[in-house]
């Protein structure tokens, strides 16, 4: 049966690459609501056009409250498995990417283009693998449902609307992760910065634009400091980011700071813009009062390369799902009023009123104060059971190496789903520059997925 799904994919690669392309070509970035369109006009438009591309395909779809679409394939009646991805995008800055991020860009076995990898690329793979088990007629004793969500990158609430009036299926994965099957996922916390202060030598400050995102940009407008004490401090750069600065011709001078942006759940792997640029400030002579005393406040409790809260007293790990995570994601100073974000990802061990208590306690030392965001428990499925365990073999026989349980830190789609898993498509360390410029996935990887996707469902509901 695996070489019949491998050589039916296989076969319709040209089809599926042009499903992914109709899919990126719509910039599906949550917007304003609209009737008819809660998310945004774009993310509606994206699910129009996947359920347009599902019914051409035989299969039998709804529209749930314009925020989740289904797409059904159940020969019995009866649907027990669910494969749940989404289709909205985070932003994308088209002057860092090397292609335009909002079309389809095939090369060297790659494809490239904002949501390939997260999440239409692996939608795709989904939706032809159903395809597959329908067309060669394998038999399934329950049926199977694809779900696509349209707000899975700004906290789901297209599955809270979902749920409502729905019923999830008995077993849901979600190819919105990492192979080969992900059990545990940390505790999230993404708390708002708020505040008030007073006038100082910065007239306004601005660094990142996703909350879930090591910011990779950040700029600050400084008014009587002079140009050569800003070269001075900027060419002496400690941080790894690139700073430039410019001066206006009312002597303002703006200091640009460009880091590397990475995710939430693995910031190591950025260069954090926004404390880059509150380190480079502290280094300035800026004029004393309650502004600088913020400033010098936030790199004590989040300095510049620290990622795991220990300024913060947020130092938490355990051997099952690792250490505490923290991202300054975004900070905003302007006419005496402060606006920004952190991303914390917390252990199974650790209790969610305990760390927020540490942060709210950090924020207050700095001279701001905590917002409630999000405050997600960690979420865990027990490794023995027999959804897991089946989807281990699956991938072990198509991949020919050992399946294994692993924990992560990114809270995906199945994060509040009971007994859901996450299965595909990230694999072993590989960059795939999610959330980041260049986006991409390779063509192979793609395929590789759609049979996976396809054996499993034949194991599981056959």
């Amino acid at each position: 049966m695996k070489q019949k799904i491998t050589d039916f994919i296989y076969a319709h690669r040209e089809q599926m690459v042009d499903v992914i392309r109709q899919l990126v070509e719509i910039p599906s970035v949550k917007g304003a609501p609209q009737p008819g369109a809660p998310f945004g006009a774009e993310p509606k438009r994206a699910l129009d056009k996947m359920l347009e591309i599902s019914r051409e395909m035989g299969f039998v779809t709804k529209c749930c409250d314009n925020v989740v679409g289904t797409a059904d394939y159940s020969p019995t009646g009866t649907i027990g498995l669910g494969i749940l991805g989404h289709l909205d995008v985070v932003p994308a800055e088209p002057l860092n990417w090397s292609y335009p991020p909002f079309e389809l860009t095939r090369t060297d076995g790659r494809l490239l283009g904002r949501g390939v990898i997260d999440d239409k690329g692996p939608c795709a793979a989904a939706l032809f693998a159903l395809w597959c088990v329908k067309e060669l007629g394998i038999p399934l004793k329950k049926g199977v449902r694809l779900l696509f969500g349209t707000d899975e990158e700004n906290g789901s609430g297209d599955l809270e609307i979902y749920c409502r009036g729905n019923k999830l299926p008995p077993m849901v994965f979600t190819p919105d992760a990492s192979f080969p099957v992900i059990n545990i996922e940390k505790g999230m916390i993404r708390a708002d910065i708020t505040g008030e202060y007073s006038e100082g030598s910065v007239v306004s400050f601005r660094g990142g634009s996703i909350p879930n995102a090591v910011p990779d940009k950040a700029e600050a407008v400084l008014r009587g400091i002079s140009y050569e004490e800003v070269y001075a401090v900027i060419t002496s750069n400690f941080t790894g980011a690139v700073l430039t600065a410019d001066t206006a011709e009312n002597g303002d001078i703006t200091i640009s700071c460009a880091g590397r942006s990475a995710h939430a759940s693995t910031p190591r792997a950025g260069i954090n813009a926004v404390t880059a640029l509150i380190s480079v400030l502290n280094m300035l002579p800026l004029r004393e009062g309650q502004q600088r005393e913020i400033f010098r406040g936030l790199e004590d409790v989040f300095p510049f390369g620290e990622t795991d809260g220990r300024s913060a007293s947020l130092r938490i790990g355990d051997e099952k799902s690792g250490e505490l995570t923290l991202t300054f994601s975004k900070f905003a100073m302007q006419d005496g009023k402060i606006s920004g974000c952190i991303d914390i990802r917390y252990p199974v061990s650790a209790q969610l009123e305990d760390v927020v208590n540490r942060l709210s306690a950090a924020l207050e030392h700095a001279g701001v104060h905590y917002g409630k965001n999000i405050e997600e428990q960690p979420h865990c499925v027990p490794e023995d059971s027999e959804f897991v365990q089946k989807l281990l073999k699956v991938y072990s026989e198509v991949e020919g190496e050992p399946g294994r349980c692993i924990a992560i830190g990114g809270g995906t789609y199945v994060h509040d789903i009971e007994g859901g898993v996450a299965f595909g498509v990230e694999r072993g360390d590989t960059d795939y520059h999610m959330h980041g410029n260049d986006e991409f996935i390779t063509e192979d990887e793609l395929l590789r997925d759609a049979v996976l996707f396809a054996c499993a469902i034949a194991d599981i509901c056959g």
